[in-house]
């Protein structure tokens, strides 16, 4: 028996008769993370769409000035005057003084932005407090003829218009005026 015993034992610590178990390598992710990781394929289609879509590209307030268009303020000016804003419009040529005497709409020109509602009526209002001026200048001044009271109001008016601002001249041109 003793003989037994060392031959199993010989038999068991032999390098043939234990071994370690086959490990397999796998590259591919298991289920679970394919589905942590999720699919990104209608993603991908997507930003290749848009990359492909051409779209207008926003410009800075500085480009859009180069461009001789004023970025809307960011906080409203409470404190502009009618006087504020009909000198703008006159630097920016969407209003013309006229050598009546009168304001007049020359949108065509306008170089920046346009001539809104409350600009025409800014507009009326101007040419009929003008109106209404002369008309009591008739009164004040019975013997002299309304052209001739306008006349001289609009020579004395033109020196106080804006510099830039645009004026019809005398011909019937328009142009800045020159300070």
């Amino acid at each position: 028996m003793k003989h037994r015993g060392l031959l199993l034992l010989a038999a068991l610590a032999a390098p043939g008769c234990i071994r370690a178990p086959e490990i397999v390598m796998v590259d591919r992710a298991t289920a679970l993370e394919e589905q942590a990781a999720g699919s990104f394929k209608d993603g991908e289609q997507r930003l290749a769409r848009a990359g492909m879509n051409p779209t207008p590209v926003p410009l800075t307030p500085n480009q859009l000035e180069d461009l001789g268009i004023q970025p809307t303020p960011l906080v409203e000016n409470i404190s502009k005057t009618p006087a504020d804003r009909v000198d703008d419009l006159l630097r920016r040529h969407c209003v013309g003084e006229g050598r009546d005497g009168l304001l007049v709409d020359t949108r065509r020109q306008c170089q920046a932005g346009r001539l809104s509602a409350d600009d025409v009526a800014l507009v009326d209002r101007v040419n009929r407090a003008r109106r209404q001026l002369w008309s009591w200048m008739g009164t004040v001044r019975p013997g002299v003829p309304e052209a001739s009271l306008r006349r001289n109001w609009q020579q004395v008016h033109a020196e106080g218009v804006v510099c830039g601002g645009w004026v019809e001249a005398a011909d019937g041109t328009w142009g800045e005026k020159k300070c």
